[in-house]
């Protein structure tokens, strides 16, 4: 049995967690293996709190470099977070030739291209299961399981923050900003929960995806980025009226040899299988030619989910210094422009639109023409019954170019029978089960 010996950056949670499952189960998945890998040091700043695990003495130090650049260190996880020492210790390890585990998906969406060139240069592994979906093993999916297959498309539910907010909303009727409150006192979302509620979690995640899924580094700069914010519990009652919920979703897909990028709320039919998909666990839908449909389902974030990651990711280095096999599976590649992104103005999607109208004679045609002269077809229109002078008027279109939705919209806005901003959430019309 070989011995691989881990060194962790970063004490927190997950590094906790980590550490624990190495030392209770570390000659359990040895035995699975022929790898056992040891906790051999430990980091961080905080050297006297207590995490719940009981580290052997001499493990623990406040010293990121003394484990990194230890002879006898064979990994360097890191479980630092941020993007600024933990882009350090990373390279640093990387051009030390040591494979780094890592489950900081902020650091690899903004600075990916310079990680992995600096593998590619020093021959040494980055695993990152953890990155993307906690406990859940997409990663690996998607870059060895789903390997023989063309990606049609990946539909991503990323953020279990923001999917318990939704689902409170659904299903107790609960307003935004009471859900966010209870949730940052559970512990479920953040004291500042900008990260999550606006979508750059999600978009952080869809980047490592869309990398993987297409073989080339994208970056964040051409995602279209959208959170929940303005979702309201009228848009969530004329959804579930009409067959659908709505869930932040992260959305590629392959147009034609480009892709398509984006993260913004969206309706999706509640008898598919991501309308299941409730409270904080995550889920990811993949269709692949041949494979067709999968999913990808379980918690994505917390100590227990992302550990389970991290630690599978040390088990495929270690198996990968037994064997003499590094870079047995790359990562994304740096941009070679093989793939272009579809600029959001020219994707085309189907539209809920909600608006607050004057109840009188004329309006919906005054609407329709609006639509008409930008190409825009309705495929229906729902308008509730109440006894004051303006009523809510919900239309859901075909397919439509987003650049002519925009400008429709524009035109819109400026009619004077409009009595608040107009409020519009695209459609993905995924299979119904």
């Amino acid at each position: 049995m070989k011995q691989i010996n881990v060194g962790i950056v970063g004490f927190g949670t997950v590094g906790a967690g980590v550490a624990e499952c190495l030392l209770i189960n570390g000659r359990l998945i040895g035995e699975r293996t022929g790898v056992e890998p040891v906790l051999k040091r430990v980091a961080d700043l905080d050297v006297s709190s207590d995490r719940g695990v009981s580290l052997p003495a001499g493990i623990l130090t406040p010293d990121a470099r003394a484990v990194i650049e230890a002879g006898d260190i064979d990994v360097v996880v890191e479980l630092v977070g941020g993007t600024t020492v933990a882009r350090d210790f990373i390279l640093r390890a990387l051009r030390s030739g040591k494979p780094v585990v890592t489950a900081n998906k902020a650091l690899l969406a903004e600075h990916g291209d310079e990680i992995f060139a600096a593998a590619e240069q020093s021959s040494a592994d980055v695993y990152y299961e953890g990155s993307v979906g906690g406990g859940i093993p997409v990663i690996k999916a998607v870059r060895e399981g789903l390997v023989g297959n063309r990606t049609e498309q990946i539909l991503g539910i990323l953020n279990g923050t923001c999917n318990y907010i939704l689902t409170r909303m659904e299903k107790e009727q609960v307003p935004f900003a009471e859900v966010l409150a209870e949730a940052q006192a559970k512990g479920y979302a953040e004291a500042d929960p900008s990260l999550d509620i606006d979508g750059v979690d999600t978009a952080h995640k869809a980047t490592i995806l869309a990398s993987l899924a297409y073989g080339e580094w994208f970056g964040m700069d051409p995602l279209y980025i959208e959170g929940i914010r303005g979702i309201a519990l009228q848009d969530i009652g004329y959804a579930r009226a009409l067959g659908y919920k709505i869930k932040l979703l992260a959305i590629i897909k392959q147009d034609d040899s480009n892709v398509q990028m984006r993260v913004h709320p969206a309706l999706v039919p509640a008898t598919s299988l991501l309308g299941h998909v409730e409270g904080v666990f995550n889920a990811v839908w993949i269709r692949g030619v041949p494979v067709g449909e999968t999913l990808y389902y379980g918690r994505g974030a917390g100590r227990a989910a992302t550990s389970s990651a991290v630690v599978a990711d040390i088990v495929d280095v270690g198996l990968n210094l037994k064997f003499g096999s590094h870079r047995r599976v790359p990562g994304f590649r740096a941009h070679r422009g093989y793939a272009q992104i579809v600029p959001m103005s020219e994707v085309r999607t189907r539209y809920y639109l909600r608006l607050q109208v004057a109840d009188r004679p004329g309006v919906l045609a005054m609407i329709a023409a609006i639509f008409g002269r930008k190409d825009i077809s309705i495929a229906s229109v729902t308008q509730q019954e109440v006894s004051q002078n303006t009523v809510p008027l919900v239309i859901l279109t075909h397919a439509a170019r987003e650049a002519d939705m925009q400008q429709a919209l524009d035109e819109i806005r400026a009619l004077p029978v409009v009595d608040e901003p107009p409020v519009l959430i695209r459609i993905e019309d995924l299979p119904r089960g």
